[in-house]
């Protein structure tokens, strides 16, 4: 992937286009600007995304966003994650999700945050691009006539930018699963994740007076079906523990996001290529959103990045890329990798067996005791 202009010289400073404003893009973009960088976002859209569902925040990724300076802002916005259980479809408590072990290892609880929060941060705070600062409708055809020292493919899953560089041997591939996400206008109170046959219903909180809810299906549904898509997730959880029929029946359909879960398989050989090329986020190592890691490890990819190319500066880039893929593509992978293998795990038809593993983990409940707690 070659370039049409010559590379900055003597200023330690350099040129940077960041192809995608998501997350990790405009993480990015953050770094880099901290670092004196000049960056130029692009974005496909017209506008940015203002759906409001929740990202967990994973304390190795606060500290991430405390490296970009932005860590007070996450903190005023987002909500602590303490307590969560795994729930059979009739209430029945099966584990506790590692939320207290977490926060004792790292001295800090997961967050939780609305998306346009997190995204308002990012953009708007500082060192952020602001709205002016992306240019929008830009349908990139030809990444290697980008006029920069630094081309970085924020571009989500169908990266064009990975595909330039890669081809098509590593692309987004289909799990037979349909997922919906949605937010609820009351507090749940009670917070985990229900798991039935082939199918589960997540929720966690994400600010006063409303709830975060994530569910999946085998899907698609059938084309020749007589109901609706709203209805068939009503029906598929009828019958479920409080509160997964209320969010369902009170909920407006209209605001509900209904997608097919991909991720990029195989992994690839690299996270750069022709020494001035990156990837980030899900252009990089696309995952299921299982482990609730998509989010995180975005963030973590692009303040790795930064880092390293602030510490090299635009003369000695090819040595700060090889230093961010040695640092994060096999680590990034693996968290792929395994929440891949835990959509299999908790997707299974056979829950029984499944169930009887889940309550053998710290904080499982062999005797399928009743539970009040969250």
């Amino acid at each position: 992937m070659g370039r049409t202009t010559g590379r900055s010289r003597g200023t330690g400073r350099g040129r940077a286009v960041v192809v995608g404003a998501g997350v990790g893009g405009l993480a990015v973009a953050v770094g880099l600007r901290r670092a004196g960088w000049e960056v130029a976002v692009l974005e496909r859209r017209s506008a940015l995304d203002g759906y409001g569902t929740a990202f967990g925040i994973h304390p190795t990724a606060q500290a991430a966003l405390d490296r970009l300076g932005l860590g007070d802002a996450l903190r005023a916005r987002a909500v602590p994650y303490r307590a969560a259980r795994i729930r059979r479809p009739d209430g029945t408590v099966l584990a506790a999700l590692p939320l207290e072990r977490i926060e004792r290892k790292a001295g800090r609880p997961e967050l939780l945050i609305s998306r346009p929060y997190l995204m308002d941060i990012l953009l708007n705070g500082p060192d952020g691009p602001g709205g002016a600062g992306i240019a929008y409708g830009q349908h990139l055809t030809d990444p290697a006539a980008l006029d920069a020292d630094l081309v970085v493919g924020a571009d989500g899953i169908n990266s064009a930018v990975r595909t330039a560089c890669f081809g098509h041997r590593s692309r987004p591939r289909g799990l037979g699963t349909v997922a919906w996400i949605g937010t609820a206008g009351f507090e749940a109170g009670r917070y985990g994740e229900t798991w039935g046959a082939g199918r589960f219903f997540g929720t966690t909180p994400v600010e006063p007076g409303r709830t975060n809810w994530y569910a999946t299906l085998p899907g698609p549904f059938p084309a020749s079906s007589t109901t609706g898509p709203a209805e068939q997730l009503r029906a598929a959880f009828a019958g479920w523990h409080d509160p997964i029929p209320r969010i369902l029946a009170e909920g407006d359909p209209a605001e509900w996001i209904r997608y097919e879960l991909r991720h990029l398989y195989p992994a690839l050989p690299a996270f750069t290529a022709a020494g001035r090329v990156a990837l980030v986020g899900d252009a990089a190592h696309a995952m299921t959103p299982h482990l609730g890691q998509g989010a995180c490890t975005a963030l973590l990819d692009a303040e790795a990045l930064t880092r390293a190319v602030a510490a090299a500066g635009p003369e000695r880039l090819p040595a700060a890329l090889r230093a961010y893929d040695a640092e994060r593509r096999r680590s990034a992978q693996r968290v792929a990798f395994a929440s891949r293998t835990l959509h299999r795990f908790m997707t299974g038809r056979r829950p029984a067996l499944r169930d009887a593993l889940v309550a053998l983990l710290p904080g499982g409940s062999p005797a399928g005791d009743a539970d009040p707690r969250p």
